[in-house]
């Protein structure tokens, strides 16, 4: 099907990604975005757009058409590319996956990662293509699944957290999904499921997320544990509050006082991303699992390295079991690029002092964050551990109330990103609040305002 004026617009307002490229103009050199696109999903390239997704504007001409007809029959094997055509003043070049990868051009192998067209060492070609296997199950279709079961609400939850201000409504959905690349000929893969179904139970039921913080240094006594089958995105952030509710938080005071937990935030959230963007889905009957020790966190995954992929090498190259869903998180701002997740990880604990984290592949991928003596809590110390938490509740509230002072007005997804928590842990603490007749609201349900009693009533 032709591209119109309107699926352009959704393409031009999400930007580059995996399925998507921008050139101001044409030049022979585009013959390495046609093999990047065969080497991978398939994808557009579109003519005559900057790098900021503005029309510039390129003409297309019959010798323009000629030659880049010509540029992908010399690829290796051949690229049939499957429309040249002309949108306003863009000119389309849609190319579809190969089917014999992987696809040369003059200049060596590229391939597609986080919006950009990477040239490929030859070792790479090798390791990506010999697990194309493994790669199947994010594209295709998910069995019982159609456009109308996705969740328009985690459409629109996704659009928020990429900073677009595209606006997707029922009737313009499946363009949305085609241009995103998780519906094909009106159906919607695995990795379109995974991302924005209503209960991912009813489709992939192994697709969930088990939380458990044990006391001591082995897995005998549970104390918390929390099972999570949701979106992708809900397992991300469910995953991440229950690590903050169970590692210490101390104040350091440099010109303002500043919260510290014991392990780096950001190193614990690029693990859980790696968890999510490299497991293995089609590994029915296993899950991600985070447990929490006295003296480690141990976050693993179904699926090891990728076949071939030593364990020195990884980390050093860029190969992902799911491209679709990274290229997700990618423009969530939640994947880093270029594959430099394992050294920030390293680098995050040695800056804070701590021991490198470990990580370790059979069956499984684990990444082990070790705490420090000094920060961590003894076997022992069941009830100073209740008593953190309660600490860090008030804490929580106390700095609620805070808020609510300044911006009356907020609303509950506004003040779940000011507060770095969920928004069932936001509701969680206003009801609490209110009970107590610390906070009341004033006005409708929307529009309304809180309103901080100086004393509770």
């Amino acid at each position: 099907m032709n591209m119109d004026s309107e699926q352009l617009k959704f393409i031009l307002a999400e930007g580059e990604g995996l399925t998507v490229e921008f050139k101001e103009r044409y030049t022979p050199k585009i013959d390495r975005d046609i093999t990047a696109f065969a080497n991978s999903k398939g994808g557009v390239i579109l003519l005559g757009v900057n790098d900021e997704g503005k029309i510039t504007g390129e003409q297309l001409t019959n010798r323009m058409k000629a030659e880049i007809a010509a540029l992908a029959r010399n690829c290796d094997p051949h690229v049939s590319i499957s429309g040249i055509s002309r949108v306003g003043n863009v000119v389309v070049i849609k190319v579809p996956e190969g089917a014999e990868k992987p696809y040369s051009c003059s200049s060596g192998y590229f391939r597609r990662l986080d919006g950009m067209t990477q040239k490929m060492t030859q070792k790479e070609v090798r390791l990506m293509f010999r697990a194309s296997a493994d790669t199947l199950f994010e594209s295709l279709p998910c069995g019982g699944f159609a456009p109308a079961d996705v969740r328009l609400g985690k459409v629109k939850t996704f659009l928020a957290e990429a900073g677009t201000s595209l606006k997707v409504t029922g009737a313009n959905l499946p363009r949305f999904l085609s241009s995103l690349g998780v519906c094909r000929e009106n159906r919607i893969t695995n990795a379109g499921a995974l991302m924005f179904a209503e209960d991912i139970n009813k489709y992939i039921p192994h697709c969930e997320t088990i939380m458990a913080a044990f006391k001591g240094v082995e897995k005998v006594h549970i104390y918390d544990r929390r099972d999570v089958r949701a979106d992708l995105l809900s397992q991300f952030n469910e995953a991440l509050e229950f690590l903050k509710k169970h590692l210490n938080v101390r104040s350091e005071i440099y010109i303002n006082r500043r919260e510290v937990y014991e392990l780096p935030l950001d190193a614990l959230r690029e693990a859980i991303v790696n968890a999510l963007v490299h497991r293995d889905y089609s590994m029915r009957g296993t899950s991600i699992y985070i447990n929490v020790f006295d003296d480690r966190v141990d976050i693993s995954n179904p699926g090891g390295l990728l076949p071939g992929v030593a364990a020195g090498g990884f980390g050093k190259e860029s190969l992902r079991r799911n491209p679709l869903i990274a290229d997700i998180f990618h423009r969530m701002g939640k994947v880093e690029r270029m594959g430099t997740g394992i050294k920030r990880m390293r680098d995050l604990m040695r800056e804070a002092g701590l021991k490198e984290p470990e990580f370790t592949s059979d069956t499984f991928f684990h990444a082990v964050f070790y705490r420090a003596p000094k920060f961590s809590l003894k076997a022992d110390t069941a009830g100073t551990r209740v008593k953190t938490r309660v600490k860090t509740r008030v804490k929580t509230r106390g700095k609620m109330m805070a808020v609510l002072r300044e911006n009356p007005r907020l609303t509950t997804p506004e003040l779940a990103r000011l507060m770095g928590i969920t928004v069932k842990g936001v509701e969680w603490n206003l009801a609490k609040l209110r009970r107590e007749g610390v906070i009341r609201r004033e006005g409708p349900a929307k529009g309304g305002s809180w309103l901080v009693e100086e004393k509770p009533k």
